[in-house]
């Protein structure tokens, strides 16, 4: 049995995909498998991937599914899920040849069933460390006590399989293809610490087609999924300004869906009534912002 599963969700991402493939190929520890879940491509990638498995360089589970969204792959990786650890390489992303040696020997030596599992560092391809390195004294931390202490960016998260199975499933919202990921993290930290790996573990390199550049179009489109996200995270951050700016997105979320008893809704009632006229604004720019959008796509 293996003791890592590296998973990718994969839409329409044929043409970077195999940069992934080649850093798995190239790692110097092989107690991994990769699990691919096709969130209903049509750029080619079942053949792609089918190629690679005849190749039988490593070993490469792959799942096709209709469109659900990146959210809906997760929940499908983890039901295939049968080792120890596992951890997510987005499909245009890729990792240092020894990013498993580091996970597997450092869980080997460090981890118990204490801890849900690692959180490491996300590094640029010129090796810049995203956000901010995890303090020498941080030896463990929540994802939410690193960021609430002053730690930023994105990091990369190695989880016990038996931890987040443990949780719920992300929604599936009819019509709607986004729920924040952290959903779960956000749950997990709650009950479990993870433990700190001040090494990288991924390269990133973020697309102009990915989601962290169209934030205002996945706010319209997925506003229920927001709406749910924003309950969640009212519950778990600890910060009043914090969960101003949550109840603000959560009213203007609620307004585009049409969905008027978000007040009554809320698990933050108070907060949520003084985020109104916040949320108002919050709504009318982001239906600039996608009008806006639209109007120059229409022009081209």
């Amino acid at each position: 049995m293996k003791t890592l599963t590296v998973f990718t969700p994969a839409y329409n991402r044929a043409h970077t995909l195999g940069r992934t493939y080649d850093s798995l190929c190239r790692q110097t520890c092989k107690d991994f498998k990769w699990l691919i879940v096709d969130d209903g491509s049509t750029d080619g990638t079942r053949q792609l991937v089918n190629g690679w498995i005849a190749d039988d360089k490593i070993e490469i589970i792959y799942i096709y599914q209709e469109n659900q969204g990146m959210h809906g792959a997760h929940n499908t990786a983890y039901k295939h899920i049968d080792t120890e650890l596992n951890t997510c390489i987005d499909s245009d992303d890729w990792m240092p040849d020894d990013a498993v040696e580091k996970i597997v020997s450092f869980w080997k030596k460090s981890g118990s069933e204490k801890y849900a599992g690692i959180v490491g560092l996300d590094i640029t391809e010129d090796e810049h460390v995203i956000g901010s390195a995890f303090p020498k004294d941080m030896k463990e931390t929540t994802l939410q006590g690193f960021y609430e202490s002053g730690g930023s960016g994105d990091k990369k998260l190695v989880y016990r399989t038996a931890i987040i199975n443990q949780y719920p499933d992300y929604p599936i919202f009819p019509g709607e293809k986004y729920v924040g990921l952290a959903y779960k993290y956000m749950l997990i930290d709650q009950d479990w610490k993870l433990l700190t790996l001040n090494k990288p573990l991924v390269i990133v390199e973020y697309q102009p087609d990915g989601s962290s550049f169209s934030m205002y179009k996945q706010y319209w489109s997925n506003p229920r999924g927001f709406a749910f996200f924003r309950k969640t995270e009212m519950l778990t951050t600890h910060k009043l300004k914090r969960q101003f700016i949550v109840c603000a997105h959560y009213v203007s979320s609620c307004m585009i869906s049409k969905n008027w008893k978000f007040v009554s809704e809320s698990p933050k009632k108070l907060m949520t009534i003084l985020a109104i006229p916040a949320g108002i604004m919050l709504f009318l720019l982001i239906r600039h912002k996608v009008k806006s959008d639209k109007q120059m796509k229409f022009k081209k």
